[in-house]
């Protein structure tokens, strides 16, 4: 699931009302749980640094599709949910934004201790993740957010997020001790945000001849490094500093490869969408209803509509690397809290957590027959998507999640509390 790549995250004001952040934390923690019970605490963590999963799974709790407050809310909703369940699940959050950010050290020692974990090693880890994201890596985005995602096994991820106020725009970071060689050479698994052309690596690869002499200048005395500074401004053409060097011009600077820009609009568009994989979604839940996952059909109150979240869930649970690249996509699972491509539908919301919640249940009872249902869900839409090359109509569809909207409780952030289902 590692990836590298970027996307433009515009900084949006505002807030997760209550009865959306209850929600995102009871169904993200049963994500995460179904998860580890499928696939064990290190697929966690590779996901959590996929930023294209990290997305889509953010879309798919009810958050804005391409804003930045998806970092913050997905995080904080997890946090919620996981830790006080961290001694069965094996896996916990510290830090956070802000105020809470600065309390991971703290957090990390208490789990230590608790748990016979190296915490001066994961404290020193945490710490070289902020300061190489803040320091080496200058783009130009000021750090506020710092969660560290940490198993039982001393296993971890980090998720960093900056701000740039002239720009108005977020970069994520995502960090991930698996297979972690180096802090300062090569280290994110990805970095996601707005692109902005050239910036300023000192982690690449072919910057490794760059720290070396940065090392060396700082183990110099002041006067003589001043001394050098001088002849520099004096003289009309500038001397490489590193002239005896192979790497005389490899200063490096950073250029993202794989790009998901994330424009400013609030507005879900057809050309954000792979419409192919959308149909297949649609095709399974309306459509394509076969006796292969008849234990699902059976549920009591189960329509056609909850089928379709709970297809692009078992995605987001079932899915590989590929699946990823258009998280708007996710967002017609429950739709967005700014009302875009719908409202949140709550009902419908309500009845994935209760499907979810008893398919885990009854795994640990040794029953899996709702577990594998919802897994044949994902299975059975790859298969249409292949065979029938299902071609979504976009404006018919966001239409008709909009026309029965009130119907399936659906709520926006705008509306006032007493409306809140």
């Amino acid at each position: 699931m590692k990836k590298t790549g970027a996307a433009d995250l515009p900084l949006h004001s505002g807030y997760v009302p209550r009865w959306l952040a209850d929600r995102m934390t009871k169904l993200g923690t049963l994500i995460i749980e179904a998860l580890v019970h499928n696939y064990g605490k290190q697929e966690v963590l590779i996901r959590l640094s996929d930023p294209l999963w990290f997305q889509s799974f953010g879309a798919v709790l009810g958050m804005d599709w391409h804003s930045s407050g998806i970092t913050t809310s997905v995080l904080s909703a997890l946090k919620r949910g996981i830790n006080p369940h961290a001694r069965e699940l094996g896996i916990c959050i510290c830090g956070g934004r802000g105020k809470s950010s600065r309390r991971t050290p703290d957090e990390l020692r208490y789990i230590a201790d608790a748990s016979g974990l190296d915490g001066d090693a994961l404290i020193r880890a945490s710490k070289l993740c902020a300061k190489i994201d803040n320091t080496a890596v200058q783009d130009g985005f000021q750090l506020y957010l710092h969660s560290f995602i940490l198993t039982d096994t001393g296993a971890w991820s980090v998720i960093q997020q900056g701000m740039n106020t002239h720009t108005k725009t977020a970069r994520r970071y995502h960090w991930s001790s698996h297979k972690l060689s180096s802090f300062v050479n090569t280290p994110h698994t990805a970095v996601t945000g707005e692109n902005q052309g050239d910036i300023l690596n000192l982690t690449a690869q072919e910057a490794a001849s760059v720290r070396s002499h940065i090392v060396e200048f700082s183990r110099e005395h002041p006067t003589k490094l001043l001394k050098e500074l001088r002849c520099m401004q004096n003289t009309s053409i500038q001397k490489d500093l590193f002239a005896d060097t192979e790497e005389t011009d490899t200063l490096i600077f950073a250029e993202q490869k794989r790009s998901l820009v994330m424009p400013y609009r609030h507005d879900i568009r057809a050309q954000d969408i792979d419409l192919k994989r959308l149909g297949a979604v649609l095709a399974t839940a309306y459509e394509y209803q076969p006796q292969n996952f008849e234990t699902l059909l059976l549920t009591p109150g189960l329509g056609a509509r909850t089928l379709q979240s709970l297809t692009l869930i078992s995605e987001i649970i079932y899915g590989t690397p590929d699946r990823f690249t258009d998280p708007a996509r996710f967002s017609f699972a429950h739709g967005g809290k700014d009302g875009h491509p719908f409202p949140v539908a709550c009902k419908i919301y309500d009845e994935s957590i209760q499907i979810l919640h008893d398919c885990i249940e009854q795994s640990r009872l040794g029953y899996t027959d709702k577990s594998s249902c919802l897994e044949r869900l994902h299975i059975t839409a790859c298969q249409i998507e292949r065979q029938c090359r299902p071609q979504a109509d976009f404006d018919n569809t966001v239409y008709r999640e909009r026309k029965y909207s009130a119907q399936w409780g659906g709520k926006t952030v705008c509306m006032p509390a007493e409306n809140i289902y």
